[in-house]
């Protein structure tokens, strides 16, 4: 039998500690705590990794404090536009789907891709006519409506930035508007990002016969335009499954992206012979080097986790074959 394992995330970047409160930071924790409980509970009674890793996804989008289902951000337009990929290791089958509306779980519809359908990747008011059609569970726009969210998305528009942002980022309009002797940097709308955390969730895991699942779900960038799509939906990109690994990352998309760094970690592994956390150590290192900041969990068929990222914080949580949880903000 497998060792058991288990590991989330509920995205990574500049989370300042001293704009981290003792009753926010505790908030956080108990939102990963309850995904932890979730998806353990499947695995210890003998359940797959691929329930286990779509019902923790299905708890974090369920709590409003993540970008991701409920608490996912709003586009330009002021909508929720949402993505989300599950991937089972053993049969590298993977489902996902991009730009769904109203879809309470994005997740569920992801697995049903995969289950239901020949494709891997559905989009847009396609995706939502499959959604009606598998009968998956909607909610009307109040649903989504969060106070923060909303607040972010108007300072956003304020300031003509799109963000990829978490619920802890404040933007702050600085009083002293630079002038044209300052850097180009310091010239980006007079506007100081004081804590920028890439806002997405995912899950790994390893179940008793040593099966690899991964999950990964977002709601995206605060004030998005032009229909741009992450790195969250993109099989091999942010999530991705074998019989080496389950990966999931969170981050800035695009240089996830570049890099393929979902499936490098299991390139690195198969092709360089190294284990799981050298091999995830190595990616994190090439996204430092490319200019990207964010992280990654993962975790391998014996069993063992790592969770590298290079921002200041990333929260996340874990699991061990003891059963003891594990969470974490910043290093």
């Amino acid at each position: 039998m497998a060792k058991l394992a288990l590991a989330l995330h509920g995205g990574a970047g500049t989370i300042l500690r001293s704009l981290m409160t003792a009753e926010l930071e505790r908030e956080y924790r108990g939102g990963l705590e309850t995904a932890l409980r979730v998806g353990w509970s499947v695995l210890k009674n003998g359940g797959s990794s691929l329930d286990a890793v779509e019902s923790a996804v299905v708890s974090l989008e369920d709590f409003p404090l993540f970008n991701a289902g409920r608490g996912s951000v709003f586009t330009h337009d002021g909508k929720n536009e949402m993505d989300a990929c599950i991937m089972d290791g053993a049969r590298l089958r993977a489902g996902a789907v991009a730009f769904v509306r109203n879809v309470k779980n994005p997740i569920k519809l992801a697995r049903l891709v995969m289950s239901r359908t020949e494709h891997v990747l559905l989009g847009g008011e396609g995706a939502n006519q499959f959604a009606e059609q598998m009968g998956v569970e909607m909610a009307d726009d109040a649903y989504f409506f969060t106070d923060h969210r909303y607040e972010q998305l108007l300072k956003a528009r304020d300031a003509g930035i799109v963000q990829l942002d978490h619920s802890a980022v404040e933007l702050r309009i600085l009083d002293d508007m630079p002038g044209p002797d300052k850097p180009p940097e310091a010239r980006i709308k007079g506007v100081e990002t004081v804590t920028r955390s890439k806002g997405t969730v995912g899950a790994v895991a390893c179940d008793s016969a040593g099966v690899l699942a991964a999950a990964t779900s977002t709601g995206g960038m605060t004030n998005k335009k032009f229909g741009r799509i992450g790195d969250t939906p993109i099989v091999g990109s942010g999530n991705y499954a074998d019989c080496r690994c389950a990966v999931s990352c969170t981050g800035y998309g695009e240089y996830f992206m570049l890099s393929v760094s979902a499936f490098d970690v299991a390139a690195r592994m198969k092709y360089k012979d190294i284990s799981l956390s050298q091999a995830t150590a190595e990616v994190v290192e090439h996204l430092t080097a490319i200019g990207g900041e964010g992280g990654l969990i993962a975790v391998d068929s014996a069993g063992n986790v790592s969770l590298p990222f290079n921002s200041d914080g990333m929260y996340r949580g874990w699991i061990d074959s003891d059963g003891k949880t594990v969470t974490a903000v910043y290093d």
